[in-house]
């Protein structure tokens, strides 16, 4: 059974929550009490790759722009910084995560164990009401596909993941895949090869369609298959050899010493 929203509403609070309400009234109701609209538009500006990988975020000019104390932006900015998504440096400031290589694959197998079985959970427990949020999901990717809009196309098609794993009804999936998937983006956003928009075409509507037939196994392959096909579009290997200083780093050869 699916889970209450009191209990799914994670994605809400974090991604989504008042997004609208947050652009078009940051001077309104919500003005200096929760850190959580701080945090909402941070990940929304990274899941639309709008953010790139070591950004500075400046605890003044963020408190200025939300209109809240430099208190509660320290709270939204440390619990990012939890979630691996932000980066304290000593004495320069936080920055936007930029995840290495090996990052970026401990990400991509973190997702390719869990997500399958997000999606075969889905299979067993997606009630009529999760279906349909999950259906109208890929519809308004398709929607945002055909118009050319491209940073909401990146987005839905990672927040596609977070519903998914609401509708699995287990909280800690959603906490754990809204992580995943702002680390994802910003791998994305280092290691894509060529115009890398977002996640393939037609494959969340085949997922979708397993879930509604209750397939489990079948929700769980084509959830493999869909991860490999991202990781596929990134460049995660290591250079074969490092370079061994700065002249060869920059293809110049050394001079030879002058005798004397």
């Amino acid at each position: 059974m699916a889970p209450g929203p009191e209990r799914c509403s994670y994605l809400a609070e974090n991604v989504g929550l008042l997004m609208d309400e947050v652009t078009t009234n940051i001077q309104g109701t919500a003005r200096g009490r929760s850190e959580a609209p701080i945090r909402a538009r941070i990940l929304q500006a990274i899941f639309e790759r709008r953010l790139p990988p070591g950004e500075k975020l400046t605890e003044d000019r963020l408190a200025e722009l939300f209109g809240v104390s430099r208190t509660v932006v320290r709270q939204a900015l440390s619990r990012l910084a939890q979630d691996g998504i932000v980066e304290h440096l000593p004495n320069r400031g936080a920055f936007v995560a930029a995840p290495s290589r090996a990052d970026a694959r401990h990400v991509l197998e973190a997702r390719a164990v869990v997500e399958p079985e997000i999606a075969g959970a889905a299979a067993c427990r997606c009630d009529a009401h999760a279906l349909s949020r999950l259906r109208r999901h890929v519809e308004t990717e398709d929607s945002a596909r055909a118009g050319g809009d491209r940073g909401a196309l990146v987005r839905l098609t990672g927040e596609f993941h977070v519903v998914l794993a609401e509708s699995a009804g287990n909280p800690v999936f959603v906490r754990l895949l809204t992580e995943l998937q702002a680390l994802s983006s910003l791998s994305i956003l280092l290691y894509a090869r060529g115009e890398h928009s977002a996640c393939p075409p037609d494959e969340h509507h085949r997922i979708v369609a397993a879930i509604e037939r209750g397939d489990a196994e079948g929700a769980q392959q084509l959830m493999r298959e869909h991860i490999a096909h991202v990781a596929a579009e990134m460049d995660l290997s290591e250079p074969v050899e490092r370079p061994t200083g700065l002249a060869q780093a920059l293809g110049i050869k050394p001079r030879a010493p002058r005798h004397r």
